[in-house]
């Protein structure tokens, strides 16, 4: 017996040795994991060549070697999948492969999870996949073989569905994915505490107060009667740092019960909050007796304008009739029948102006073959504005936007009392019109976080400026929104002029909130930006990132507003005929107004810029980095198109509202909600016949440093390079700030007091814009006799 025993001993002992040569077990493990890979390449291709496979017997394919299955692993690996996928387990069977990477990955010592808890865990996880798909799914036609839950799975749910019910095995699958969720993943259970704890409270507290509402710490500090209990509120707000030596060394920890003491960590930490930050905490107002600041109080009686202020257009047009969607539907198939192109299927969605043709085509047909034929399909059709979309992403078809004959009109009203915009929890909510499946498209312009806009001269986009500015009239109160209207052009905006009291901002100086003048818009730009750095200076010292926060915190009235503190409304700033502003004033304009797209959608700044000429000299690149929503309706040439949208399809477009939005790399066709002038007459003088502020909102002042020193400015304190600049201006008779920055290395602030030093001495002209300044010198021969008499 003993000799026995020895001999089983030395066994073990050679097999472990086996396991502990690394040599031993880098092959293995290896092997494992080709297998693995193997059964998984069988598994994947029984998908797609199951049919074939099965039609074998599997004695004949075994004997025969002139036998060919279709699976990518071959005979052995056909016979594996079906093993695996259509006798046990089936789509729950790629666990196999999973749990032998798992071993092979452990033998070559690279250990992902605990081999045993995970074998466990995925094999009971597989028998209940397969119960459960066999139970919804049977055996699917045949599908797979024995149906998605393989074999195993379909008669097991059988057999259940015969010995209890189909009611009684639906409550067991239910119970026994339960039951496996809380053994197999970790703190289940306490999740479900958490979450009976929290149903409970909101029971015993409907309005949402619970008796544990957090109390601020200078509150708890001030009160001589809080000394640290251990049911102090807001216990939960003071966590012990492990990394925390401070917290550490003042033995916080209880030896003797081998346990921290809370309320002794409690009151330390309470002293050093109070200690590193007493200048915030004299900030903090006591929310328990104040109610929250509702900034719209400024104006209690203001009323939003109702929607009968709004046109419901009736359209005259009928909408598309099932004649009109057989014969492009027969057209589409004839055009690409012609190129033997055949197609699977062919399926229309019906929009207001366009309607999509959604094809599958049959096995083997490239996309560009398609995509080439836009042209030859819109001469069959015998329609303007085809566009091909190849492929739709996301659906693995090809769309054929082909216009109606009859369009509709898409009101204002319609898109304005729709559910979706109406119950919009968005900060700075705009509905733009309806899509091609007639749905509402409604956007948060605070996550765009800026709008760019194109198009040729009567397609819309002055429609859809004022689609976005009703829809934020329609939504915020004049307290929360301010816009910025900048209007080169002088009549666009104007009749926005009446609404100036209540949701206008403008320089503290300008007559007119409606800007105009291409200098007024620089101040303006400028003082953005200066109310910009005003805001993030707020910002910082309230600890918060952003405008939402920010306001979110003084509404809640912990910030104090004799600290400088207030509340922040968003300034939306919307610049109508933009190549205007960049051909008279250019870098002035596109330099503060690249900043402020860099930098001011954390403070609530937001802007959208529209144009007529999305030319590359007018949408700079810097001007497109910033902007990454953008609008486009019809333009002109494909050029625009590709300047616009970086893709063509703008100059596909069929005009009066047809529009392209995209915001990254999304692309969606819209029909442009219709707003026509009398509509917003009628809502301005609503708004305007109210109780407003005093004034318009006043931006920062913002002072012209050129324009205040060129009026002082002291020949006799000359820059010390004065004589080369004004050598290199005569010379190239160019009088710019620019010029003698780049020239002399220097910064913008002392180019441009030489220049204005230059413009003091009778060398150049006065400021003209983005032009550079008329040089009054004509050659070097006068300039050195100046220069000499000044020196005098």
């Amino acid at each position: 017996m003993a000799i026995s025993k020895k001999n089983t001993g030395k066994k073990a002992k050679g097999i472990s040795g086996y396991f502990n040569d690394e040599r031993f077990r880098l092959s293995l493990g290896s092997f494992i994991l080709i297998f693995a890979l193997f059964l998984t390449l069988s598994f994947v291709s029984y998908f797609f060549t199951w049919k074939t496979d099965q039609s074998f017997e599997w004695e004949k394919i075994i004997s025969n070697p002139d036998i060919r299955v279709e699976n990518w692993a071959g005979k052995t690996g056909a016979w594996f999948s079906s093993l695996f996928i259509n006798q046990w387990f089936g789509i729950a069977s790629f666990s196999v492969p999973f749990l032998l990477i798992i071993t092979g990955l452990k033998l070559i010592r690279v250990r992902l999870t605990p081999l045993g808890r995970t074998f466990r865990i995925t094999i009971t996880g597989a028998i209940l996949i397969s119960l459960t798909l066999g139970y919804i799914f049977g055996d699917a036609a045949g599908f797979l073989g024995s149906g998605p839950g393989g074999a195993h799975g379909y008669y097991m749910a059988e057999w259940l569905n015969a010995f209890i019910g189909k009611t009684g095995t639906a409550f067991l699958i239910i119970l026994l994915l339960f039951s496996y969720f809380l053994f197999s993943v970790k703190n289940s259970s306490i999740f479900f505490k958490n979450l009976a704890q929290k149903i409970r409270i909101k029971k015993s507290d409907p309005a949402g107060k619970t008796k544990t509402d957090p109390v601020t710490v200078p509150d708890a500090e001030d009160n001589p009667e809080i000394t640290g209990a251990t049911n102090l509120p807001g216990d939960e707000l003071f966590e012990i740092d492990n990394e925390d030596s401070e917290v550490h060394n003042k033995s916080v920890y209880n030896k003797e019960n081998d346990n921290y003491d809370g309320q002794s960590s409690v009151r330390l930490l309470i002293k050093e909050k109070k200690a590193d930050e007493q200048s915030s905490s004299e900030e903090m107002i006591n929310t328990q007796t104040l109610k929250d600041y509702d900034p719209t109080l400024d104006l209690p009686s203001f009323k939003s304008p109702p929607i009968n202020l709004l046109e419901q257009y009736k359209s005259t047009e009928t909408p598309v009739s099932k004649e009109e969607l057989i014969n492009n539907k027969n057209r589409i198939v004839e055009t690409l029948g012609n190129y033997k192109i055949q197609i699977d299927k062919i399926t229309a969605t019906i929009g207001p102006t366009v309607t999509l043709y959604e094809i599958v085509p049959a096995p083997g047909i490239r996309i560009s073959k398609i995509k080439n034929l836009e042209d030859d399909i819109a001469l069959n059709l015998s329609a303007l504005g085809i566009r091909i979309i190849a492929p739709i992403p996301g659906r693995g078809t090809i769309g054929i936007e082909v216009p109606n004959q009859n369009p509709e009109i898409v009101t204002m009203r319609s898109v304005i009392s729709s559910v979706k915009f109406q119950e919009s929890k968005h900060e700075l909510p705009i509905v733009l019109g309806k899509t091609i499946s007639n749905e509402t498209y409604s956007v948060d312009l605070t996550r765009m976080p800026h709008l760019l806009i194109a198009g040729a001269t009567g397609q819309g986009k002055s429609v859809g400026l004022n689609a976005i500015l009703t829809s934020l009239l329609y939504k915020k109160h004049p307290a929360q929104l301010k816009f910025v209207l900048i209007d080169p052009k002088k009549v666009e905006l104007t009749v926005y002029s009446k609404i100036e009291q209540h949701y206008l901002a403008k320089l503290p100086d300008t007559e007119e909130a409606i800007i105009t003048d291409t200098q007024k818009v620089i101040h303006t730009l400028q003082s953005l930006t200066i109310e910009m750095d005003r805001r993030y200076n707020l910002l910082k010292e309230a600890h918060v990132r952003n405008v939402k926060e920010y306001n979110a915190k003084f509404v809640a009235r912990r910030l104090n507003p004799e600290k400088g503190h207030r509340y922040l409304p968003y300034i939306v700033v919307i610049i109508d005929e933009f190549a205007d502003l960049i051909m008279t004033a250019g870098r002035e304009i596109e330099t503060p107004l690249a900043r402020l797209a860099q930098l001011a959608r954390a403070i609530g700044i937001h802007l959208v810029i529209a144009t007529q000429r999305p030319t590359t000299n007018i949408i700079t690149g810097v001007i497109k980095a910033n902007f990454p929503s953008r609008i486009a309706f019809r333009v002109t040439s494909m050029m625009d198109s590709r300047t616009i949208l970086d893709t063509p399809g703008a100059n596909q477009l069929i005009g009066r509202g047809d529009m392209l939005i995209t915001a990254g790399s999304e692309m969606i066709r819209l029909q442009c909600a219709f707003i026509d002038t009398p509509e917003i007459d009628r809502i301005t003088e609503f708004i305007g016949s109210q109780n407003g502020y005093p004034s318009a909102h006043y931006l920062p002042e913002y002072v012209d440093e050129n324009e205040t020193e060129s009026a002082e400015v002291d020949l006799r304190k000359r820059d010390d390079i004065f004589d080369e600049a004004a050598r290199l201006v005569v010379m190239h008779q160019q009088g710019s700030t620019s010029l003698i920055q780049r020239k002399f290395s220097i910064g913008y602030n002392r180019a441009g007091r030489i220049i204005d030093q230059l413009e003091a001495a009778g060398i150049v002209g006065p400021f003209e814009g983005s032009k550079a300044r008329q040089v009054l010198v004509q050659n070097e021969y006068s300039l050195e006799q100046l220069l000499n008499e000044m020196d005098k």
